[in-house]
């Protein structure tokens, strides 16, 4: 990192700075996320900044002789990835079908990182992570749609009395290779029919994620001793009967 900077150069860290932002920043704002176009190019431009007045300050050495204050120039690049986490940590968000924001605050994070090196004069540092950042969040989005996924819903049923479902659920869901996490069952005097209520885990394939319901749970809300059911995915809900 030189101590001096011409204009030239800046206008060229700054450039390649607002370049990744953006490039980045489409991504995240097509998607509809927190964090979109001018919030990664502000954090880029940010980090970038910081080393540029890293930069121009790194001459400065030690302390002045009447003054007790002495000078590092790199706690200022280290202040702001201090900052992004508290930043990163506001698009975390907790909801009843999981954790959302994770990716997007990773990508605060990257284009920090990639502020940092533009800012500090590596040019081919900052563009290979801008290269290799692109891929991650394009090409490898394609990539989990394809794959396998774990999923989990709440299945809660009521059933006719005098019925044996739970044997049969049970049998029933383990054939369609369905993991059964906790299993609840509550019976009402007055009608004799029973509220069952299991938490299931299973791996969906790609092509079966936007089908509708599983094909185990269709052949469950046909069984004659199913009154009613509820299926609740945290995402999606659906009653039948």
């Amino acid at each position: 990192m030189s101590s001096t900077l011409e204009w030239t150069e800046i206008a060229k860290r700054l450039a390649l700075t607002v370049l990744a932002g953006t490039l980045i920043g489409l991504n995240r704002w097509e998607r509809g996320r927190p964090a979109g176009l001018r919030t990664t190019i502000l954090v880029c431009l940010a980090a970038s900044l910081a080393m540029i007045e890293a930069n121009v300050l790194i001459g400065t050495r030690g302390r002045p002789a009447d003054s007790f204050a002495q000078m590092d120039v790199m706690r200022l690049p280290l202040g702001i990835l201090s900052g992004m986490g508290f930043i990163g940590a506001g698009v975390i968000l907790r909801r009843e079908h999981g954790i959302v924001g994770v990716t997007t605050a990773a990508t605060l994070w990257f284009v920090t990182v990639i502020g940092l090196c533009f800012g500090g004069g590596q040019t081919g540092i900052g563009v290979a992570a801008l290269i290799l950042g692109l891929i991650v969040l394009w090409c490898f989005r394609w990539i989990e749609k394809r794959l396998p996924k774990e999923r989990a819903a709440s299945l809660t049923l009521l059933v006719a009395p005098q019925s044996r479902l739970e044997d049969e659920i049970q049998s029933h869901l383990t054939g369609f290779d369905v993991r059964i996490v906790s299993w609840a069952a509550r019976a009402s005097i007055p009608s004799g029919e029973r509220t069952l209520r299991c938490e299931v885990r299973w791996n969906a394939p790609a092509k079966e994620r936007n089908a509708g319901l599983p094909q185990f749970l269709s052949e469950l809300a046909r069984h004659s001793d199913v009154v009613a059911l509820d299926w609740n995915t945290g995402s999606a809900r659906r009653k039948l009967g």
